[in-house]
């Protein structure tokens, strides 16, 4: 129409840029585990948690009891070839119920340290099976030559009644296992140094037996590892709940 005004299309708006989402900042994380996390709980740690009350409790009364009947129950718990041919399976579960050395022994402190670690990693049924596996076949293999070597009269009768009890062989297996699971950087250090403090008490020291035992269940500890390690795939999708 005549004086009709033509409509004009408004300019199409620049297309925004893609807007990325960010990553939201995580607070208070640290590769380093918090201290607590170095000792054992009742809910993350059950097993090493309750061991250690029974091993507390087992060190008191040996502390305050009277010492000819602990020195009785320590002689009944020994794992020497004797005890093993009569009732082996009670003496290799009551061995494992006493500290030689007490409770602030080199073997007690790392007991708390390797095992909870070892239990954050793997979970509780692993490291007990690590534990007690390492306890079992380093005093096995350790105890059968002496009854052996006393058959052949290498070593005096006495030899089949050495009093043998602890959680050294337990600790060291659970310490060559958790090895086995840490990164390099931590894994080989660790392994060299346990392993120097191994040798060298097999080769200066007065007791043998207990020594290459500890050897042993280094060994078998970190032969562990395929075992505890997690298989690699995808994470279970959480759950969501609607508890705080």
């Amino acid at each position: 129409m005549p004086g009709a005004v033509p409509s004009v299309d408004p300019a199409p708006a620049p297309a925004s840029a893609p807007v990325r989402p960010t990553r939201p900042i995580r607070l208070g994380r640290s590769r380093w585990p918090k201290p607590w996390h170095l000792l054992p709980g009742p809910l993350a740690t059950p097993f090493t948690f309750g061991y250690t009350l029974l091993l507390v409790a087992t060190s008191l009364f040996a502390e305050h009891a009277d010492p000819e009947l602990v020195h009785s129950l320590l002689q009944a718990s020994s794992t020497d070839v004797e005890h093993l041919a009569q009732a082996p399976l009670l003496v290799l579960v009551a061995s494992a119920l006493w500290i030689a050395g007490g409770p602030a022994s080199a073997y007690a402190v790392a007991f708390l340290i390797v095992l909870t670690a070892l239990e954050r990693r793997a979970g509780a049924l692993r490291t007990a099976a690590v534990f007690f596996g390492g306890h079992v076949i380093a005093t096995l293999a350790t105890e059968l030559p002496v009854g052996a070597a006393v058959a052949l009269g290498h070593l005096p009768v006495d030899a089949l009644r050495r009093l043998d009890y602890g959680i050294s062989f337990g600790v060291m297996a659970c310490t060559g296992a958790l090895a086995g699971l840490l990164p390099g950087w931590a894994r080989w250090p660790i392994l060299a140094g346990v392993t120097w403090f191994a040798v060298s008490n097999l080769l200066f020291s007065g007791d043998p037996v207990s020594d290459s035992g500890h050897l042993l269940a280094l060994v078998l500890g970190t032969c562990a590892r395929p075992l505890l390690r997690r298989p690699r795939g995808s994470r279970p999708t959480a759950i969501v709940s609607g508890r705080c």
